[in-house]
């Protein structure tokens, strides 16, 4: 497919008012739109808004600067992959692979997300209001200064954190009953990094082979009551009531769980 620009000249599909976008993508290829995007960034627009999003896939992959996109719709897999420095809200729900070897910025969903979410993410942040797929966090890592975050406002699927080398996952669980634990299972399998917070518990038949339970430590709480109070600023709620319900911290035995298999 060629891919060229010249439906920005349409207003009917894009309009500009200085540094304020609105995008119409009804009628958009997943190309033409990111290409419409990243041009926009590039042009020096602060906000976008994309309205009438149908599945269209990428959207914000790979743009480095500091914009504002506003989402209208359901995105298609991989949104925010490779993204360094914007922040990205979703009105609606969105498919796989949300925040794919992520960069830097920030992702808010105010719905669900589907299977890996924050795959590979390496910085930033993701907030997802309702539920995720299988797989979150599968190997999310972190470097030095660059520790990413996912914020999962009611549960998830197996897996998640599976090889998780680093980063921060928290997982509110606000769609279960009081006392009522998290149902996925194989959580942490390969984990060797980073730690997981679940409000609420787990069975310990559900964790992966070296992911130990413990209580959250004062360093930890400050942490999560940091995270529970963006959430909430983002969706709404109560921080305090959320942080009353306790949580658990789940981290690796080992920074290197299959030494005795692959090395020698």
């Amino acid at each position: 497919m060629k891919i060229d620009l010249e439906r920005m000249g349409d207003p009917r599909v894009f309009r500009r008012d200085n540094g304020h976008v609105h995008i119409d993508a009804s009628e958009l290829h997943y190309r033409e739109l990111n290409a419409m995007i990243k041009q926009a960034a590039l042009d020096g627009a602060t906000l976008m808004e994309i309205e009438n999003v149908y599945g269209q896939r990428y959207i914000g992959s790979g743009v480095r600067l500091p914009v504002r996109i506003e989402i209208r719709g359901i995105p298609g897999n991989d949104l925010g992959a490779f993204m360094d420095g914007p922040e990205i809200v979703v009105d609606r729900n969105a498919q796989d692979g949300v925040g794919n070897t992520m960069n830097s910025g920030n992702i808010v969903v105010h719905g669900r997300a589907g299977d890996i979410v924050a795959m590979g993410m390496r910085g930033g942040s993701i907030f997802i209001r309702g539920s995720v797929g299988y797989r979150a966090a599968i190997h999310m890592k972190e470097y030095m200064k660059h520790r990413p975050v996912l914020v999962i406002g009611e549960s998830c699927q197996d897996f998640l954190g599976e090889y998780m080398a680093g980063g921060v996952v928290v997982v509110l669980g606000l769609d279960r009953d009081p006392g009522q634990g998290l149902r996925a299972r194989h959580v942490g399998t390969g984990m060797h990094g980073g730690a997981i917070y679940l409000r609420g518990d787990i069975d310990p038949h559900n964790l992966g082979k070296g992911v130990e339970v413990s209580e959250p430590e004062e360093a930890d709480l400050e942490k999560l009551r940091e995270l529970v109070g963006r959430f909430c600023a983002y969706f709404g709620g109560d921080p305090a009531e959320i942080m009353a319900g306790g949580f658990v911290k789940l981290a690796p035995r080992s920074k290197r769980p299959y030494g005795s298999l692959y090395a020698y």
